[in-house]
């Protein structure tokens, strides 16, 4: 059951129905016995590894927090990261590594081709950030053990994130929410936003992408530079538009996620472009490994080195395949050249004539910036190292006719056409409406009046007219 299924349809407004009739004691029960059942439609047999993920990590903490014993702490904290890390690493790396170590020696690979559990990297993340608080006292544990399974299984994020923290979602969790307008209103606004996302654009330029990545052989150079800039657009719309779909489920019932995306296109260096992508993830990744590595408060040396680190074990997380962790070296090769390069990048810029924050320079830098980054999307696309090398080769020397490019893409007039208006659409609605941040790291669509309704009239419209084969899988549901 996906939320872009029908299932989801009818199963969204019998959540929504019984969480405001119930008495309020009653809701948050309800709730956990939604989130399992969603769960359990994806997987139903592999419900036993979160619930013991989540078992294991409350236990722990528990434990952590009755002793001031430094040793013991330390000892339930390694036992956590051995069994929620182990479990993660079993399922989704096992296969990847046995190939990998095993072709060095030529040898056949041990191959069990275990099926990857939904959500399995969010949810251990969400875990791990539980427990790793509590070990360093920054948090008080949560005393009702299913309370805690209803904080790492809760459904709106459950499958792909955003990694929400215990001191934003437990208390929210908890509290008795009243049905508010406000509430409905802002939660619609994004769940259409994140429909429109995903169904009118990134589902609307997945077989263009897939026609060049799944047959690069036969790939021309325009068509290669044609579907990563399309594939930039339909992951950024596939994700963000989950997570908008996430944060209004959760809206509407009173409850607010956080900030998972902030126009990440519109970044000036990769730098913050990270501080706008996942926002979620990265954040995770800065609190729980780069300052625990000593962040910038270091030498230079290791400064770098911790940079490389932390992107090259965000490229893994995302997939257990050589082209992820080229994806992620790739970014943590950006951050070094650009750490090393800024003050004499903005020197050029200064001899140049132009102020570093003049709209010339920002707009050249983002373009820039853009590039890179969907340069990067290339190794992430690709279906192998193999074929990233086919791409990049043919990328240089197979030149075709436009029209010829276009049609072995599957692309014609009128499709182009849906997609361009579609973009467009997307574009001057986020420039109409207005996002206003609040003190929990979450945010609202604020702006209303008659014209503003219209634009969202015109984007449920346009979605629901390009709905009817409304399921395919969101891409980061294999993470």
């Amino acid at each position: 059951m996906t939320f872009n299924s029908w299932e989801f349809l009818l199963f969204y407004p019998i959540v929504l129905l019984l969480y405001f009739v119930l008495p309020a004691k009653m809701r948050w029960v309800m709730l956990l016995i939604a989130s399992y059942f969603f769960y359990m439609c994806y997987q139903p047999e592999l419900v036993v590894l979160i619930f013991a993920t989540t078992l294991i990590s409350w236990i722990s903490a528990r434990l952590m927090e009755k002793t001031e014993k430094t040793l013991l702490r330390r000892l339930y904290l390694a036992i956590t990261l051995i069994v929620s890390l182990g479990v993660l690493f079993f399922y989704k790396y096992f296969d990847f590594l046995s190939t990998s170590i095993f072709n060095l020696f030529d040898r056949d690979p041990i191959v069990l081709n275990l099926i990857l559990p939904v959500g399995i990297s969010f949810y251990t993340f969400q875990t791990l950030s539980y427990v790793i608080d509590v070990y360093r006292k920054d948090i008080n544990t949560e005393k009702n053990f299913f309370f805690y399974a209803l904080f790492v299984s809760f459904f709106p994020q459950l499958v792909a994130g955003p990694i929400e923290r215990p001191e934003n979602l437990i208390p929210q969790l908890r509290k008795a929410h009243k049905f508010s307008s406000e509430n409905a209103i802002a939660g619609g606004k994004f769940m259409i936003l994140g429909f429109f996302k995903k169904i009118c654009i990134a589902d609307m330029v997945s077989g263009a992408v897939n026609a060049v990545y799944n047959n690069p052989t036969e790939a021309t150079s325009l068509g290669i530079i044609i579907a990563t800039v399309l594939f930039a657009v339909q992951i950024y719309c596939d994700f963000s538009g989950y997570t908008d779909i996430a944060i209004g489920c959760a809206r509407i019932m009173g409850i607010r996620l956080m900030k998972n995306f902030d126009h990440p296109y519109t970044a000036k260096t990769v730098k913050e472009f990270w501080a706008r992508w996942h926002i979620s993830l990265s954040s995770w990744f800065k609190d729980y490994l780069y300052i625990p590595l000593g962040g910038n408060r270091c030498s230079k040396g290791r400064h770098l080195f911790n940079l490389f680190v932390v992107f090259l074990i965000s490229g893994l997380w995302h997939g257990a395949a050589w082209t992820f962790v080229l994806w992620g070296a790739l970014h943590g090769i950006y951050q070094i050249v650009g750490t090393l390069t800024i003050k004499k990048r903005n020197a050029l810029v200064e001899r140049l004539g132009f102020s570093v924050d003049s709209k010339p320079v920002r707009i050249v830098r983002m373009i820039i910036t853009f590039i890179l980054v969907s340069a990067s999307w290339l190794f992430f696309r690709a279906n192998s190292i193999s074929d990233a090398k086919i791409l990049i080769t043919r990328l240089f020397t197979a030149s075709a006719p436009v029209s010829l490019t276009l049609s072995s893409m599957g692309i014609d007039l009128i499709g182009a056409l849906l997609v361009i208006v579609s973009i467009a659409t997307l574009i001057i609605t986020d420039r109409l409406i207005s996002y206003e941040g609040t003190n929990d790291g979450s945010f609202l669509i604020t702006k209303n009046g008659s014209f503003i309704y219209f634009v969202w009239i015109i984007l449920l419209s346009w979605t629901v007219l390009l709905s009817k084969d409304m399921i395919s899988t969101f891409i980061y549901f294999q993470f």
